[in-house]
C-alpha cells in the first residue's frame, strides 16, 4: 500500500489506509493485533468484564485485568492468530467507511495466519500499526471477532480462542481465520486494483463462532458436508 494517505484509486472513490492516520486519531492501515503493551496513558475506564471479576483470583486475566494492566505476554496472547487485521483495507473518501480486501500483507503467512517476520514487521511494513490500550477505541476497523475489540468492549472470549480452547488450531476450525480465503498477496496486486478485491467476510461472524461452546463432531461434519455441497 502506498505510504501517502491521499493516494487515490479508481474514480477517486477509495484510498489505501495509511499508518500515519492512526497518529491523527483516525482509522489506519494494516494491524497485527498481538503487539507489545503500550506504556502510554490508558483509555479511561475499565472493561465491565474486568470490573466484575477483579475479586476472583481464579478468573482468567482478561476478565480480571484492565487492558492497561496486562503484562506484555498477556497482551500478546490475546491475539487469536486469525490474520484478518493483516488484510489490506480501503477507506471511502467522504464517508470514512472502511472496506476489507482479500489481499494480504506481504509478511502474512497464509497457512499459519501469522506474521512471517513479526520481530521486524514495523521496519519492513512502514504502515503496520501497533495496537495499544490507548488506541484500541480509536481503531474502527478491527473485525468483530477480534479479542482485543471484545475485551475492550467488556465481552468474554469465545470457545475457539486459543486461550479458551488451549489449541491454536480452533481459530481455523471455527472459520474465523483467513486460512483458505486469501485472494492474493499485496506484492502481486497494484494499488489501482485493490478495489477489485473488496470482500465482506472479514467483518462478519462465521457460522457457529458465536456459540457458547464448541460444536460437536456431528455438527462439524454436517457443516463440512454443507460447504462441499454448496461449493464453498
Amino acid at each position: 500500500v502506498a505510504a501517502a494517505a491521499t493516494f487515490r484509486l479508481t474514480a477517486a472513490a477509495f484510498r489505501p489506509l495509511s499508518g500515519e492516520e492512526d497518529r491523527a486519531a483516525s482509522p489506519t492501515a494494516r494491524l497485527r493485533g498481538g503487539v507489545a503493551r503500550s506504556d502510554d496513558s490508558p483509555t479511561p475506564g475499565t472493561p465491565m468484564a474486568a470490573q466484575n471479576n477483579r475479586s476472583d483470583p481464579d478468573a482468567p486475566f482478561w476478565r480480571r485485568k484492565a487492558m492497561k494492566d496486562m503484562t506484555r505476554e498477556e497482551w500478546e496472547s490475546l491475539c487469536d492468530g486469525c490474520g484478518r487485521c493483516c488484510l489490506n483495507k480501503l477507506q471511502e473518501e467522504g464517508t470514512d467507511r472502511t472496506y476489507y480486501t482479500d489481499v494480504a500483507c506481504r509478511l502474512l503467512d497464509g497457512h499459519t495466519c501469522r506474521c512471517s517476520d513479526y520481530a521486524n514487521r514495523s521496519a519492513k511494513v512502514k504502515d503496520c500499526v501497533t495496537l495499544t490500550s490507548r488506541n484500541i477505541n480509536r481503531i474502527s476497523w478491527l473485525p468483530p471477532t477480534c479479542a482485543y475489540r471484545l475485551v475492550a468492549d467488556g465481552k468474554d472470549l469465545y470457545w475457539w480462542h486459543p486461550l479458551v480452547s488451549g489449541d491454536p488450531d480452533t481459530v481455523h476450525q471455527a472459520g474465523v481465520s483467513v486460512r483458505g480465503k486469501l485472494g492474493a498477496s499485496e506484492v502481486d496486486v497494484p494499488d489501482r486494483e485493490l478495489e477489485d478485491h473488496i470482500v465482506s467476510w472479514p467483518l462478519k461472524w462465521p457460522k457457529g463462532a458465536k456459540e457458547k461452546a464448541a460444536p460437536s463432531k456431528n455438527e462439524r461434519a454436517k457443516e463440512r458436508n454443507g460447504r462441499r455441497k454448496s461449493g464453498r
